[in-house]
């Protein structure tokens, strides 16, 4: 499931894998209505978290649980790079995406998120891609955890400007009366 979020830290797209996953419509998981899905006792952790990744501009992981549509609970990995543009190379907010993940047992239950570094984990066949927009998108973020795996910073730029434009493709395609509501 893709996402991408405003400078301000509000949802401006999600992927209609979203509204599959959650029942939540679109409409309504937008700015910050998507935390009504967040389980109540990670909320506060999500919340808080979030903010500070914002505050920073830097890229994370994020694991919580959060509801399905059937009002029963799954974790996910929620992850994302911020992207950047003009003027004077500015944080227009970010580009992620959302994976429900397995328990392996051995790993604590509780709601965490990890600064600095987003490596998505592998997709879900629980909740494929919707349009090859967002196939692209996971695509890329998954190109950009390799490339800083591998030390191929020359690539970084250019990847970087890649995630930025279909983070601005994606928010536009969220249906909103004024179009430039809709700019990431």
């Amino acid at each position: 499931m893709i996402f991408v979020a405003s400078a301000t830290g509000g949802v401006t797209y999600v992927s209609p894998e979203w509204c599959a996953f959650t029942g939540q419509a679109a409409e309504a998981a937008s700015e910050h209505g998507w935390l009504e899905c967040v389980h109540p006792d990670d909320r506060e952790t999500t919340v808080t978290f979030l903010r500070g990744a914002r505050d920073q501009q830097s890229e994370y992981s994020l694991r919580l649980r959060l509801r399905r549509a059937d009002q029963s609970y799954a974790w996910v990995m929620i992850g994302a790079v911020p992207s950047y543009g003009p003027p004077d190379h500015s944080f227009l907010g970010y580009l992620g995406s959302l994976t429900e993940i397995s328990s392996s047992g051995s790993e604590p239950l509780n709601a965490y998120g990890t600064l600095a570094r987003f490596v998505p984990p592998p997709m879900s066949p629980t909740t494929p891609p919707g349009s090859t927009l967002e196939l692209v998108a996971d695509h890329l973020l998954m190109a950009h955890s390799i490339i800083e795996q591998d030390h191929a910073q020359e690539l970084l730029p250019v990847l970087r400007q890649a995630l930025t434009m279909a983070g601005i493709l994606l928010a536009r395609s969220m249906a909103s009366p004024d179009p430039s509501d809709r700019f990431h």
